[in-house]
């Protein structure tokens, strides 16, 4: 257990070897090699209750909480389970991402009578298998975010001021294949589910490059997996480029057909002409 309390200590904040302001690096090292890598910017919307004019009526005002650049940090590595915990402003905000790697259900065999029955290898397997051939994947399983409304710099003459968590429910978000990297560029909203009254908390990502399992080497990710915004832009830059090159090569090809033509017809016309100029002079 000491052992293990040691290497959650082996973290790292790095935000500020980054040119963007907003965007935070995150590395968790276990027995001196690299286990968890994040890089992202992060900003939360939360609603809050806030007494109207006549001090009668509730109206609902909305704070904007960055991610701190000087934010505390904690971290653990597992086979499958990996968590990243980050706090700042003298522990009034608290964010922990959780991430899981599974590997896909496969379909059962069938048997002779034509039902179907799981694999009891399978079924003690799942959600704990270390596999990283293409049908095995990690991804963000849980966000949970903890704020002060009595924090007075986000957060003015909140209602009832005090400590409140907001969470996700049943989430799968940023799924990649196992052994590669995420990415991605464009912002991202997800919606968790505060105790205060159920209100809903946005949480803001973008700019993000995660890793939680499987990173070959010191602050190195492997491949990156796009998310599918991101790959959409790509498309859409190169698009023109590509119909460019198709348009150009349609033209080429239809210019030299026109030539190949033009010779043909120019040929067939020639040799009768010949002939009866034979035919006159015999």
């Amino acid at each position: 257990t000491a052992a293990r309390l040691a290497a959650e200590q082996e973290v790292e904040n790095l935000s500020g070897l980054s040119p963007n302001p907003e965007k935070d690096i995150f590395v968790v090292r276990e027995n001196r090699t690299t286990c968890l890598m994040a890089e992202f910017a992060a900003k939360f919307i939360v609603p809050y209750d806030v007494w109207a004019s006549n001090y009668v009526d509730l109206i609902t005002e909305q704070a904007d909480i960055p991610l701190s650049r000087g934010a505390e940090m904690k971290g653990k590595c597992g086979t499958n389970e990996s968590e990243l915990e980050l706090s700042w402003l003298d522990q009034a905000y608290t964010l922990k991402l959780s991430f899981l790697k599974v590997r896909a259900r496969r379909e059962p065999a069938r048997g002779r009578g034509g039902s179907a029955g799981p694999s009891p290898a399978l079924s003690r397997q799942e959600g704990h298998n270390t596999s990283r051939g293409p049908e095995a994947s990690w991804r963000l399983s849980r966000i949970q975010f903890t704020y002060d409304t009595s924090e007075r710099t986000h957060f003015k003459d909140a209602v009832s001021p005090g400590k409140h968590t907001a969470s996700s429910h049943r989430l799968s978000a940023l799924v990649t294949p196992a052994g590669r990297s995420y990415e991605c560029q464009a912002q991202q909203t997800i919606s968790l589910v505060s105790s205060d009254h159920q209100k809903s908390v946005q949480l803001l990502l973008s700019e993000v490059r995660l890793q939680p399992f499987d990173i070959p080497a010191d602050f190195v990710f492997s491949e990156e997996h796009k998310c599918p915004v991101d790959q959409r832009e790509q498309l859409e830059e190169t698009l023109p480029l590509i119909l460019g090159l198709i348009l150009g090569l349609v033209i080429v090809v239809t210019l030299g057909i026109y030539h190949i033509h033009h010779k043909l017809t120019a040929s067939q016309v020639q040799i009768p002409r010949d002939r009866s100029q034979y035919k006159h002079m015999g």
